[in-house]
């Protein structure tokens, strides 16, 4: 795929302000992308969108938590009342929680994440939808490994992933006839830092990872897989060889699968 795929695309990237997400609008800048970021946190969005411009983007921010759907609104409107359109939603914005689901002392966390990160790019997409439907353009959904498979400690989290890609690929169906692509993404450890900011037992963040972050993946190889899954139009990108060849053995031997899950957790890679 020609590596200016999204020259003048119009591209909205929710959790834009570090991580995979920031990566990937760099990532899209230097390609001529016109970008529209959205994240809670205004003045790193702000940094981002420094970068961005630096390498030949245009960018917008727009202070979003997609937690909140009259926000997701507006920012679609914002989007399409700057640049005319949309081409490319980015579903990327995420919370994490690590703990047994017996160890929570409260079960708020389950119901935040799931507005965060299920709610949240099922909002986004239904006020983009009708614009992507004009474009015939791209969605793309951020999911995880844990949206594959069941995975100790990450039960509530799982559980979104899971609903998200429930979601996503249903949506993919649908709208086979209306020229819009949907790419699910399923990337194993990346070294963003959102395990230090997941939810602990009783809801406060964790602070300090319980992952060997050094030995995972980084975002910038990370945004580019799923620049180039999106770029192709292709229908989903399971990024380790682990997880590729665990989707073999889970039809033949799922026990096994449940095995590596719990040797990945205990091992944090």
């Amino acid at each position: 795929m020609a590596s200016n795929a999204f020259r003048d695309n119009v591209v909205v990237i929710t959790g834009a302000s570090d991580g995979i997400g920031a990566e990937m609008a760099l990532q899209m800048a230097r390609q001529g992308a016109r970008l529209v970021l959205a994240a809670r946190d205004a003045a790193r969005l702000e940094a981002v969108a420094a970068r961005c411009r630096e390498r030949g983007g245009q960018a917008l921010v727009v202070p979003t938590d997609v937690g909140v759907e009259a926000q997701c609104a507006a920012l679609m409107e914002r989007a399409v009342a700057e640049f005319g359109r949309i081409d490319t939603l980015v579903n990327n914005a995420g919370i994490g929680m690590w703990a047994r689901f017996d160890e929570l002392t409260t079960l708020e966390p389950l119901e935040r994440m799931m507005r965060v990160n299920y709610l949240g790019s099922v909002y986004c997409t239904w006020y983009a939808l009708p614009h992507l439907k004009r474009s015939r353009g791209r969605i793309v959904g951020v999911s995880s490994l844990t949206g594959l498979a069941g995975v100790p400690t990450r039960s509530g989290y799982a559980a979104t992933k899971h609903a998200m890609a429930g979601f996503f690929n249903s949506l993919r169906i649908e709208l086979a006839d209306e020229g819009v692509s949907v790419t699910m993404v399923y990337p194993g450890f990346v070294s963003t830092g959102i395990r230090q900011r997941a939810m602990g037992p009783d809801g406060s963040p964790l602070v300090t990872s319980p992952v060997q972050e050094e030995r995972v993946m980084t975002p910038e190889e990370c945004a580019r897989q799923i620049i180039a899954a999106a770029a192709g139009r292709r229908r989903e990108v399971v990024m380790t060889t682990r997880a590729k060849v665990g989707q073999w053995i889970k039809l033949i031997a799922p026990g096994v699968v449940d095995r590596i899950a719990r040797r990945a957790i205990e091992r944090g890679r």
